[in-house]
């Protein structure tokens, strides 16, 4: 019996393959420019119009990595030669979820995407038990001072 390897094959090669997948991500989500007659369609703000532009995801991008699912791909940042790959990728996720703050469209979903997938964000309240308070003792009189 010879040392054969047991798993499945690795889905990328390299951090450069992975990357070229990720990056084709990021431009479909930015979406397309409407053209009409050959210029740019704009708002009544003069902004341009885009169709089919999405949000940045964890989801979305381990689907477009050929990933089951979220979780598959938080693994997969495990192998020490894409970690950083992924985590850039990530990053790049959670500045559009931050952005999304300032957007009142935006805001709750943006909170949401934060507290529940990236670290050191939360809107939990935290409560110190540990307080000592001390007595108040009321001395004096009952009158009150001019």
């Amino acid at each position: 019996m010879g040392n054969k390897k047991v798993g499945c094959p690795p889905m990328y090669e390299t951090p450069e393959e992975m990357q070229k997948v990720i990056d084709k991500y990021f431009e479909d989500c930015n979406g397309e420019y409407v053209v009409i007659d050959g210029y740019v369609a704009t708002d009544k703000n003069g902004d341009p119009i885009k169709t089919k532009e999405r949000p940045l995801t964890i989801t979305g991008l381990a689907l477009a990595l050929g990933f089951s699912g979220r979780q598959a791909l938080l693994n997969y940042e495990g192998k020490p030669e894409f970690m950083d790959t992924i985590k850039r990728a990530k990053s790049r996720i959670e500045q559009y979820a931050e952005e999304r703050l300032f957007d009142k469209d935006g805001v709750n979903g943006a909170k949401f995407n934060l507290s529940n997938n990236f670290k050191g964000w939360s809107e939990k309240q935290q409560i110190d038990s540990n307080v000592n308070l001390a007595p108040v003792v009321f001395t004096g009189s009952d009158e009150i001072a001019d």
